[in-house]
């Protein structure tokens, strides 16, 4: 083939000329009331189709052990964070849980976009079937799996495509967080969750200490360079007439390319999380880190109605300050006041217990899994 398309300088008549090669009396038959794009589009339509059941495969796969991991910490009590800041507990259940469920969410993008890209076309140069009948083109697409482009140009139509990669993209959005959380929980300072580390395993040629987040790292890379793929698949839906020349041509190794990187980031992620080492007791400790101050909402809860607004926010805003310089934990400051202390009542000693902060988590869990 590669010998012919150095004569012709075309790759489909040099792919059937090398086919015709070997064909016998059938090669008379081959191709005929056909284009180059009823055969490259039907088969960039078979590739696609069979690589998006393998990424499935792996997002069902990483859905499943991330809910798996939800239900072993559903009542495991941790530090909430926003802004990167402490803010209330919640559960370790509860972040995975959030996984899971935008997985879900990936699962069902997925599964249209890959409806929608299951299409060729064998219409002809200009998409009328002038050449060949419609029950030709069903026939032979129903062969492979496909069904036939309802109007087509000269090419089966790249809207399609396009949705592809940016479900793909969305996707890649989606284990870019996962792998951010994790490597975030790995960190030194925080430390409440760590990837697998193998034995034998290394993590720095200088620092033998080094157990850094490889699987993450591995992830993060792969599915930064999704979102930059998209913007030549959106280019290429722009073309004059009946087939134009332009951004398309590069979309067959932009869509293998995200393919690729989506399907490297799943099966990091798909290790890591199946593999996570949680640490509970580390959770306990970052979740007192701050002596109390996290509790603080509940506090106001309890003591507005008793005290008003504006004495219960000085009171509360006192006991943090003295919380945050040491002098005391946030409950203990905020009985040092006496009115305070009475509004609180029998209930400052269960003010920091963590089960009082989670809300409707269970009950989330609950429907979810009830779905």
């Amino acid at each position: 083939m590669e010998a012919i398309e150095a004569e012709v300088r075309h790759d489909v008549i040099a792919f059937l000329s090398m086919v015709a090669e070997s064909a016998g009396d059938g090669a008379r038959e081959l191709h005929v009331g056909m284009t180059s794009s009823d055969l490259v589009d039907t088969a960039l339509a078979c590739q696609m189709v069979e690589a998006g059941r393998v990424l499935l495969a792996g997002v069902r796969e990483l859905r499943r052990v991330a809910w798996d991991l939800a239900q072993k910490h559903r009542r495991t009590p941790m530090v909430g964070r926003t802004h990167g800041v402490h803010a209330e507990p919640i559960t370790f259940g509860l972040k995975v849980l959030l996984w899971s469920e935008e997985l879900g969410r990936q699962v069902e993008r997925l599964e249209r976009a890959l409806e929608d890209v299951a299409v060729g076309k064998i219409s002809g140069a200009v998409g009328t079937l002038a050449h060949l009948g419609p029950d030709v083109e069903r026939r032979a697409l129903e062969t492979l799996g496909l069904r036939a482009e309802p109007v087509a140009n000269q090419v089966v139509q790249r809207d399609r495509h396009a949705q592809l990669v940016c479900a793909l993209a969305v996707l890649g959005g989606t284990l870019d967080k996962i792998a951010l959380e994790v490597r975030h929980l790995q960190r030194t300072e925080v430390r409440e969750a760590e990837e697998p580390f193998r034995e034998g395993q290394k993590g720095s040629s200088a620092m033998p200490h080094k157990r850094n987040p490889g699987g993450c790292a591995v992830a993060l890379a792969a599915a930064s360079r999704v979102p930059g793929l998209v913007a030549a698949l959106l280019g290429g839906m722009a073309q004059e007439h009946e087939r134009g020349v332009g951004g398309w041509q590069g979309e067959a190794a932009t869509i293998a390319d995200t393919i690729r990187a989506c399907g490297s980031a799943l099966a990091a992620m798909v290790t890591v999380v199946e593999g996570l080492t949680v640490h509970p007791d580390r959770m306990k400790r970052n979740l007192s880190e701050t002596r109390g101050v996290v509790f603080a909402e509940r506090a106001m809860g309890v003591l507005a109605p008793a005290l008003g607004r504006e004495r219960a926010r000085r009171a509360i805003a006192a006991a943090i300050d003295a919380a945050a310089a040491g002098r005391a934990t946030f409950t203990e400051a905020l009985q040092a006041d006496a009115d305070v202390a009475a509004a609180l009542g029998a209930g400052a000693g269960s003010l920091e217990n963590p089960e009082q902060y989670l809300g409707s988590a269970e009950a989330f869990r609950r429907r979810l899994l009830g779905e």
